[in-house]
């Protein structure tokens, strides 16, 4: 069963596409084709995956916007109630956004590629203000 680690380095809140990698390394561990289950997990607490549209650039701007105020930073005066602020005003609602995700996907792969619509895309979301590396583990199942 194959399966690797991909980095990805983020500049702050937002969306980050790896569709292309994860479509080479499916292609890569299936040569030839074949079915399987590619899952796809990030290595953090503070970031999630989605599996988002890829072609309108304003649904991610929408996403983060509803993100944003949905959970606010903590020093936003309705979330007072927040004790983990040690690493920032970001920290807490981040974990929260994460929690409200996902930090897992499973995709289906038939004839050695992904089974994603035409206008689906795997993206990481991070959630926090500051840039990050960030490890997502590709395994995929035959």
């Amino acid at each position: 069963m194959p399966q690797t680690v991909i980095t990805l380095s983020t500049r702050g809140q937002g969306l980050y596409e790896f569709t292309d990698q994860a479509a080479d390394f499916v292609r890569g561990a299936m040569a030839g084709g074949g079915e399987g289950l590619l899952t796809v997990f990030v290595r953090h607490t503070s970031c999630s995956l989605l599996i988002q549209e890829n072609a309108d650039p304003d649904v991610k701007t929408d996403l983060n916007t509803f993100f944003r105020r949905l959970v606010p930073p903590s020093s936003d005066p309705s979330m007072r109630w927040v004790v983990h602020t040690m690493e920032g005003p970001d920290d807490m609602p981040a974990h929260i956004k994460a929690a409200l995700t996902q930090v897992s996907i499973g995709i289906p792969v038939m004839n050695g590629r992904l089974t994603l619509g035409t206008w689906q895309g795997i993206y990481l979301f991070e959630h926090r203000d500051r840039p990050h590396r960030r490890e997502i583990v590709l395994h995929l199942s035959a």
